[in-house]
């Protein structure tokens, strides 16, 4: 696992910790991190904080050429909503840690032009599922299931 994804995981791990769904994203420019974000649904009481709007939240506002020079990691598949963002802002690439547990806008995002790199990462699996198992119920409510 490459320094950017394992930099998602640590954040997925904090949220977890928090009591929150573990599910972390960080923004990469000019192969610096300018955004960690993770899940924070349940901490912030907030309908849309996934970990993905959480990372572009914690970069600031930032000039367009910014985004549009970025790579966004993430150890979730992007769900429509955090898709939407990528697209508004024109981000490029996307690396997912595991589409198995839930499969989001990936075709959406391939056929708008970015570049979708799954590495199907174990510990990513892994962690979401042992926090399904526990809260399940938590798990379908960020997923819109409840």
């Amino acid at each position: 696992m490459d320094h950017f994804m394992q930099a998602a995981l640590d954040a997925a791990k904090r949220s977890l910790s928090e009591g929150g769904i573990p599910i972390g994203s960080v923004l990469v420019c000019g192969g610096e991190i300018i955004g960690v974000g993770y899940n924070r649904r349940v901490q912030e009481q907030s309908p849309v904080l996934h970990a993905e709007i959480d990372a572009l939240r914690q970069a600031g506002r930032q000039p367009a050429r910014v985004y549009r020079e970025s790579i966004l990691y993430t150890t979730l598949s992007p769900c429509s909503m955090c898709s939407g963002a990528i697209l508004l802002y024109g981000i490029p690439n996307v690396v997912i840690g595991e589409n198995r547990t839930y499969r989001g806008e990936e075709d959406l995002l391939g056929e708008r032009g970015v570049h979708v790199e799954v590495i199907d990462s174990r510990e990513c699996y892994d962690l979401l599922q042992q926090f399904i198992r526990a809260h399940r119920e938590l798990w379908n409510e960020d997923i819109g299931r409840s």
